[in-house]
C-alpha cells in the first residue's frame, strides 16, 4: 500500500464520519497534518474514482471548503426502499437512544448526540428522518454550521404524547447520558408505548 492510498484512505474516512454535516479542508488539515492544497487533491481523485467505477455507491459533494460523501442519484429509488420499508419494523434499542437523547436536549447537533452515545449517530437520525420523528430546525452557528435535529409532531402522535411536557421525567438533578437513556427512563417509556400497540 503506497503511502499516497493510506492518506487518502485518511481523508475518506473522516468524511465518513461527518455524516451529513461533512468537514472542512482546514479541519481536514488540522486533524491530519496534511497541506491544504494536498488535501484537495486527494479529495479531487477520491472523488473521480467513486465517479468512474459504476460499482461504487459514493460521490464526493462540497459547498465551498466543506466536504461529504453522499450516495450517488442513480441509488434513489433504492435507497428510497431502504428508508420505507423499515417503517413496519419496531424502532431498534439505537434508534430510542437517539430520539430521547433528541427529545430531551433538542434542539441538538449530532455531534453532541455522538459526544452522549460515543458513538456516530448519522445513520440512526437519517432513519429517524425518514419516519418523520426528527427533523432539522435551523444550523448552529459555530465552524462548519451543524444542523441542529428536534422532534417532530409526528413523534408526539407516534408515543401519543400531547406535548413535550408529557415526557417521561428524569430523576432531579440526573443528567441525561447513555446510562440513563438506557435504563429505566425514556427508553422504557418508548418501550412500554411500543409493546402496548403503537408501532
Amino acid at each position: 500500500m503506497t503511502t499516497e492510498t493510506t492518506n487518502i484512505a485518511q481523508i475518506e474516512g473522516l468524511l465518513f464520519i461527518s455524516g451529513d454535516e461533512g468537514i472542512t479542508v482546514g479541519d481536514l488539515a488540522k486533524i491530519t497534518g496534511f497541506m491544504k492544497p494536498a488535501i484537495t487533491a486527494m479529495l479531487d481523485k477520491l472523488a473521480s474514482h467513486y465517479a468512474g467505477d459504476p460499482d461504487c455507491a459514493l460521490v464526493v459533494l462540497h459547498s465551498g471548503q466543506t466536504y461529504r460523501l453522499a450516495t450517488k442519484p442513480s441509488l434513489a429509488p433504492v435507497i428510497k426502499q431502504y428508508f420505507e420499508i423499515p417503517l413496519t419494523v419496531p424502532l431498534t434499542n439505537a434508534l430510542l437512544e437517539v430520539l430521547a437523547i433528541v427529545a430531551y436536549r433538542q434542539p441538538i447537533t449530532r455531534l453532541e448526540i455522538d459526544e452522549v452515545r460515543g458513538v456516530q449517530s448519522s445513520g440512526s437520525l437519517q432513519k429517524l428522518m425518514a419516519r418523520g420523528l426528527v427533523d432539522t430546525h435551523g444550523r448552529l452557528d459555530a465552524p462548519g454550521r451543524p444542523f441542529r435535529y428536534v422532534t417532530t409532531e409526528s413523534f408526539l402522535d407516534y408515543f401519543g404524547l400531547s406535548s413535550l411536557d408529557d415526557l417521561p421525567p428524569l430523576p432531579e438533578g440526573a443528567d441525561v447520558d447513555t446510562a440513563d437513556l438506557s435504563g429505566d427512563l425514556f427508553l422504557s417509556a418508548f418501550q412500554s408505548r411500543k409493546q402496548g400497540g403503537k408501532e
